[in-house]
């Protein structure tokens, strides 16, 4: 009886935080109401999503915030042993990621995934913001939606790392309208898969978001200065 409430408990998290992600549109909107903001230019555009990704974040915390204070510990403990794991793994998917990209590109002679392309835009018009949303925001709540939410739901070491990986990547090409887009969900679900795994072996959900951060801060300012 327990584990069936707790089970519901967590799957009723898991719905209420997916809808908090994917109703964010309202929580710019209000931005836009709020501010007056008459004129939407693409840097404008970038604040409003920075400032909509920042009230997401805050509403997660109180969601799971006495399970993320418990895994933040575990992750202070062995702190050097979960950033070795962590890189090791994170090593592993950027390798799939990168291989996987270049035989897109080579056999679709695609210019690459379009939820990409977006994001070298908001990067171009206003590269501190996305420094800071991309960097650490973005992160933390993409680990907590992808990688929290379906281990609180999926005991299984195997379902949990093929769903919150192919989960992942799908949401990253979701708005794809023809196969070459949607084909890119295989680099990204490399990347969501060795953060999962990464989640299994140290029981804390701080591994994935410091490899996450890590990784998306670097091609953030690589971005930004090539």
């Amino acid at each position: 009886m327990m584990k069936n409430n707790n089970l519901i408990k967590n799957i009723v998290k898991l719905i209420i935080s997916f809808f908090i992600f994917f109703e964010s549109v309202y929580i710019k909107r209000f931005f836009i109401y709020i501010f007056d903001i008459k004129k939407i230019t693409p840097q404008i555009a970038t604040i409003v999503n920075f400032g909509s990704s920042l009230v997401v974040l805050c509403l997660l915390f109180l969601l799971f915030r006495k399970e993320l204070i418990k895994e933040f510990k575990i992750f202070k403990q062995e702190i050097s042993e979960n950033i070795d794991i962590g890189f090791k793994y994170w090593m592993i998917g950027l390798a799939g990621m990168v291989v996987s990209n270049i035989l897109i590109s080579l056999i679709f002679k695609s210019g690459g995934a379009e939820n990409e392309q977006a994001v070298q835009n908001m990067i171009q018009s206003a590269p501190l913001f996305m420094i800071i949303n991309a960097g650490i925001i973005a992160p933390i709540n993409e680990e907590i939606l992808f990688r929290k939410n379906f281990r609180n739901v999926f005991k299984n070491n195997f379902i949990f790392i093929l769903v919150a990986g192919i989960f992942f990547g799908y949401m990253h090409v979701s708005d794809a309208t023809t196969l070459s887009q949607l084909i890119y969900i295989i680099p990204y679900s490399s990347l969501g898969i060795t953060f999962a795994i990464m989640y299994c072996k140290t029981k804390t959900v701080f591994t994935s978001i410091c490899m996450h951060a890590m990784h998306n801060t670097i091609l953030t300012l690589i971005s930004i200065f090539l």
